[in-house]
C-alpha cells in the first residue's frame, strides 16, 4: 500500500478506536534490548523526526531533545512496559472486617494515546468489596499509574486495572471509571476542548444496579480539604 492511500485510509477513520487485544500487544522480543540500548535506538529516530522536519539539531535549544524524549519513552512515559516495573501490591487481612465497599477516587491519570502517541490525562475512580484481604491505598494509585504509563486505549486500561486488583484481591468485586481527556481530540483534528472520554468496567457484586450506583454516587462526591 502506498503511503498516500494509506494517509487517506487513516484520514477517513478518523478517532475511531481499532479493536484489539485487552492485553497491550507486545512483541516476544520486547525486552531482549536493554534500556540504554533502546534509549540509544529511539535517539536515532529522533534525531531523523527533527532533521526530516527541517530543525537545526546544532541549535542549543534542540541539541538535546533526542536524548531527552528516548529517555522519556523509556523510563518514564512508556515504562509501564515492562513487567519488571509492575508494582508488588502486598495485601494484609482484613482482621477489621470491614465488609463495605472501599473507594479510591480523583486518582490522577497521565497516559498517552497508543494511536497519535498524544497524552490522556484524566482521573481514575476504584473500589473493590473485601473478600478477606485488603491492599495499601498506596498500591492501587501505583496500579493505575503502571498500567497508564504505555501506549493504550483507555477503554483496555480501565479493563487491566480491574483485571489486576481481582487477581491481587482475590475477588470479582472490583470496579474502575475512568473519565479524561485526550488531546488526539482536544488538540489536533477535531479539536474538541471541552470533550472527556468516560469507560467503566464493573466485575463481581458491581454489576448489580444498586451496588453500582452506590459507587457512582461515592464518586459524585465533591472532596475538598
Amino acid at each position: 500500500m502506498n503511503l498516500e492511500k494509506q494517509l487517506k485510509e487513516i484520514e477517513a477513520m478518523g478517532n475511531d478506536h481499532i479493536g484489539s487485544s485487552t492485553e497491550t500487544p507486545m512483541r516476544n522480543d520486547a525486552f531482549e534490548l536493554s534500556d540504554i540500548e533502546k534509549i540509544a535506538s529511539i535517539k536515532k529516530d529522533v534525531q531523523n523526526i527533527m532533521h526530516t522536519l527541517g530543525l537545526d539539531l546544532n541549535d542549543d535549544s534542540l541539541k538535546g531533545t533526542p536524548t531527552r524524549v528516548a529517555k522519556m519513552f523509556v523510563q518514564e512515559i512508556f515504562a509501564g512496559l515492562h513487567p519488571d516495573r509492575k508494582p508488588k501490591a502486598s495485601t494484609f487481612q482484613n482482621k477489621y472486617k470491614y465488609q463495605e465497599m472501599l473507594v479510591e477516587k480523583n486518582i490522577t491519570l497521565y497516559s498517552t494515546c497508543e494511536h497519535h502517541l498524544l497524552p490522556i490525562v484524566g482521573k481514575a475512580h476504584i473500589a473493590y468489596i473485601s473478600n478477606g484481604s485488603v491492599v495499601g491505598l498506596s498500591k492501587m494509585n501505583r496500579i493505575v499509574d503502571y498500567y497508564a504509563k504505555r501506549p493504550q486505549v483507555q477503554e483496555r486500561l480501565t479493563m487491566q486495572i480491574v483485571k489486576e486488583l481481582q487477581q491481587v484481591l482475590n475477588t470479582d468485586d472490583v470496579a474502575c471509571v475512568i473519565d479524561a481527556k485526550h488531546l488526539c481530540v482536544n488538540s489536533r483534528g477535531i479539536r474538541d476542548i471541552d470533550s472527556s472520554t468516560v469507560t467503566s468496567e464493573f466485575g463481581g457484586a458491581f454489576k448489580k444496579v444498586e451496588i453500582r450506583r452506590e459507587f457512582l454516587d461515592y464518586i459524585k462526591m465533591d472532596t475538598q480539604f
